[in-house]
């Protein structure tokens, strides 16, 4: 009897043993431990990288209650600027780190990759161009739509502001940097998608994931922009979504958790939801 009442209290006591392992340290879908985290996750930069950040955020604060996060959509030069004064814990940027940058104590890490769509009015017969032409329309070597099988109307250039990531990737890609002729400069991605869908003459670019009904996205060189051509490099006007940290400093606790989270296997559905192709 003795034995047996000792056989009983020893599987006890490994059950509620069991049992409080598994309250301390929940476990995620695909089976690791995880510890939850409170207090401020703030991040600052690119307006391209709404969609993505958003939902990573949104998810993050789900499995992490007593977790607050920020994003303030300023543009990717205000982000990194934000990071490097310690204004906020992780910069957004939608254009990899310049060399000055990283050597004045930057970090960058690729998130995902986005095609920047080139934007035409819905009514706009045109619906093909290749690289070169969009260089000699920005550089004003093009002025008319009738030279690339539109209607004949005079071409209206719109771009983003200085320092805007998407800028300076379609710049970059483009070969046409400090050339371009625009007509306006915006200061966020919604603000060229509802100018150019509002005007039959426009033409102007924008985060392929946060393109709508309202505009047409012409394909490049005979490929049409989507997650499938941005992920196997044939749709070729595309640049990086980057994490901007200090590269001395240490996160908390809260930002090194959600950076973990952002970057992991187990946030690449999520990204790909946002319409971008997860880097990892």
């Amino acid at each position: 009897m003795k034995k047996i009442l000792t056989l009983v209290l020893c599987v006890s006591l490994v059950v509620s043993m069991l049992a409080g392992c598994s309250e301390k340290e929940p476990e995620t879908e695909s089976g690791a431990k995880t510890e939850t985290v409170s207090g401020t996750v703030a991040t600052d930069g690119s307006t391209s990288m709404e969609e993505v950040i958003g939902v990573l955020g949104e998810a993050f604060m789900e499995q992490n209650k007593g977790v607050s996060f920020t994003y303030n959509p300023t543009g990717s030069g205000s982000g990194i600027t934000a990071v490097q004064e310690g204004r906020c814990d992780i910069g957004l940027s939608s254009r990899s780190l310049k060399e000055e940058e990283k050597e004045g104590g930057l970090t960058e890490t690729v998130l995902a990759y986005d095609g920047i769509a080139i934007l035409v009015h819905p009514d706009n017969p045109v619906n093909d161009l290749t690289v070169e032409q969009i260089a000699d329309i920005y550089t004003g070597r093009i002025t008319n739509w009738k030279q690339v099988g539109g209607k004949d109307a005079e071409i209206v250039l719109i771009g983003r502001e200085a320092g805007s990531g998407t800028r300076d990737g379609f710049e970059s890609i483009t070969g046409t940097e400090d050339a371009c002729r625009y007509r306006q400069e915006l200061t966020s991605t919604g603000d060229v998608i509802t100018t150019v869908g509002s005007n039959e003459d426009a033409i102007g670019y924008a985060s392929l994931s946060a393109v709508n009904d309202s505009v047409k996205a012409v394909s490049v060189g005979g490929v049409t922009p989507d997650e499938s051509t941005v992920k196997d490099g044939s749709y070729v006007v595309q640049r990086p979504f980057v994490l901007v940290t200090k590269t001395d400093s240490k996160l908390s606790d809260a930002a090194q958790k959600f950076y973990d989270f952002a970057t992991s296997d187990d946030a690449s559905d999520l990204i790909a939801s946002a319409g971008v192709v997860a880097a990892n």
